[in-house]
């Protein structure tokens, strides 16, 4: 699959990478795959935060932003915990998680979480909750516009979070594990205790391709794709792959979980709106589709996290007006995007429209790219993907 340049927007594969020759970044010091994991770096750490966090027995996640600036945050986590088994790999790290997105950190943390240990501890935040605290605490502020993309060698590391990794494996002078996917997965519990998936398991919603479409956003006008859209593409998939589809409509809050049919034109596409389903929900019913669709926003990361038991799930499709698809994204192969012309601007010269004060241009928006246009990409998704999710 290749970009529509003359719609204004092209495809990016997951699997893609970009080179320091194409896209602005910043020199990492030292080649990466030419040092052993534990190895000392050829340039110096930072001595005053080597030293404090080797003193330290506990870490603490407190990640209160967004939902999407929590979720690509937890590479920052990773590397504290990996850097701090590599140097003591005798000594069991307590983690514990603090927040409001509490019960999906959780399922980042390979050994479990704990209670909140007394003392001291490593505290990895968002800077509003670095800056709440006051004593007992070496932090690790998690600020999305703090990293910059790096390079090393010929490739560079956009995304969001490798560029957290990849800033403290500099701090903290050691070459750590991670190669390519930086962020740790949410994996759903097997057998699914969630009522949500049970009721929809029950309704056979997970039989025959099942497809998630995200219209939860903050910026309607510009990243709402809209149902209508959405409905086209899934008619036009049903009618290109000769089979009936099904299709999942994931809003946004609600003051209560609210589960309503929509009604369609097409025979052969089943639809359902889930609206107010709590994230931690929407982390078990994600990995049993097939595909998910969605703006840049915090549940199309979580969709692109969330996998099942034995780390098999859907392609995730991004949609990206403003901002840039290399950096707001996992990073990880399976997670794709179509991005507007001003998108891959952004990626190009590591720009933020708003950190720089930079106003996207008129008919820029999602509307642009053609329900036709994504049907293709999603039926082409659909064959690829060898372990597709529901019962099957």
């Amino acid at each position: 699959m290749t970009a529509d340049d003359s719609g204004g927007f092209r495809f990016i594969d997951g699997r893609e990478s970009a080179t320091r020759q194409v896209v602005h970044s910043t020199p990492l010091g030292y080649s990466r795959e030419l040092l052993q994991v534990g190895e000392a770096l050829p340039i110096p750490g930072v001595a005053e935060l080597v030293d404090r966090l080797d003193a330290q027995t506990s870490v603490t996640v407190a990640l209160n932003g967004s939902l999407g600036d929590s979720l690509l945050a937890l590479s920052a986590v990773r590397a504290v915990l990996e850097w701090l088994r590599l140097r003591h790999p005798s000594r069991t790290i307590p983690v514990a998680v603090e927040g409001q997105h509490a019960a999906l950190i959780r399922r980042a943390v390979p050994s479990g979480a704990v209670e909140p240990a007394p003392g001291s501890t490593v505290l990895v935040a968002d800077r509003p909750t670095v800056e709440q605290r006051t004593s007992g605490f070496v932090p690790i502020v998690c600020d999305p516009a703090a990293p910059p993309c790096w390079a090393s060698s010929w490739r560079v590391h956009a995304d969001l979070p490798a560029r957290y990794y990849l800033a403290l494996e500099r701090r903290l002078g050691v070459r750590l594990p991670a190669d390519r996917d930086f962020g740790p997965l949410l994996l759903a519990p097997a057998p699914p205790a969630n009522p949500t998936v049970r009721a929809l398991q029950a309704d056979n919603w997970f039989t025959g391709p099942v497809i998630a479409v995200i219209t939860a956003t903050s910026w309607p006008e510009l990243k709402d794709y809209t149902v209508e859209r959405y409905l086209q593409v899934a008619e036009r998939v049903a009618e290109l792959s000769a089979t009936d589809v099904k299709l999942l409509v994931v809003g946004g809050h609600a003051p209560s979980p609210e589960i309503s049919r929509v009604n369609t034109t097409s025979r052969r596409v089943r639809a359902l709106r889930l609206d107010g389903v709590p994230a931690i929900d929407l982390a078990d019913v994600f990995p049993l589709c097939d595909l998910v669709i969605g703006n840049d926003t915090g549940l199309t990361h979580l969709a692109a996290l969330s996998r099942r038991p034995n780390g098999e799930g859907p392609a995730v499709l991004g949609l990206y007006a403003r901002h840039s698809h290399s950096k707001w994204t996992t990073g990880l192969a399976h997670h794709h995007a179509v991005a507007t012309e001003f998108s891959e601007r952004m990626h190009q010269g590591d720009l933020c429209p708003v950190r720089d004060a930079l106003s996207s241009p008129s008919g820029n928006d999602l509307a642009i790219i053609t329900p036709e246009y994504l049907a293709g990409l999603a039926v082409d998704l659909l064959r690829r993907n060898d372990h597709p999710g529901g019962t099957r």
